[in-house]
């Protein structure tokens, strides 16, 4: 039955993208998600979940991959950071694998700057009032890294909004959602 895997850094992503593909109507159970505990690992083609992952796609059980990776910011990291270094990456460690006929890749990042990740992009959909109130609060606290930060803004993101967590209808989603669509299309 599961013909679409997610390859993703963390679970904060699946959680993300389940309530992503419940909103659009699709059954997140033909989906497979291969969560790899952080960027750099993603780049790894002897990773075990690669292995995993080209069995079943060997098998026939998987016949499209979306990788989404979080862009970051190139003066965090000078090799995978930006959203450029990260496609680039990403496109090596794809061809590598041999899946570029499968794979469709999407960068999570805040869609002007390209710049950040998962929580920076949920909170470019948020209206610019509340979005300066959280970056405020974020800057005042000096939380020094990065986990912290991204815990912290989803916390605040979640606790603000817990009726409605997401602003699927916001422009923003409709590259990603069109992405997910093209992926439930034919199965």
């Amino acid at each position: 039955m599961v013909k679409i895997a997610i390859v993703c850094e963390g679970k904060d992503d699946k959680v993300f993208f389940e309530t992503l593909i419940k909103h659009l109507g699709f059954d997140e159970r033909r989906v497979s998600f291969y969560i790899f505990n952080g960027k750099s690992n993603l780049f790894k083609a002897d990773n075990k979940k690669y292995e995993d992952l080209k069995l079943v796609v060997a098998s026939g059980q998987i016949d499209k991959v979306l990788f989404v990776l979080d862009a970051d910011n190139v003066q965090n990291d000078a090799t995978y950071g930006g959203f450029d270094n990260t496609q680039l990456a990403l496109d090596a460690i794809i061809k590598q694998l041999a899946f570029e006929d499968i794979s469709q890749t999407y960068i999570m990042c805040d869609p002007i700057s390209k710049v950040g990740y998962l929580e920076s992009f949920i909170l470019s959909t948020i209206p610019e009032e509340q979005r300066n109130c959280i970056e405020h609060f974020l800057e005042c606290s000096q939380f020094k890294s990065k986990g912290n930060h991204k815990a912290i803004l989803n916390k605040i993101y979640n606790i603000a909004y817990p009726n409605a967590p997401y602003d699927f209808e916001h422009s923003y989603f409709d590259s990603l959602k069109l992405k997910l669509i093209n992926l439930f299309k034919q199965l």
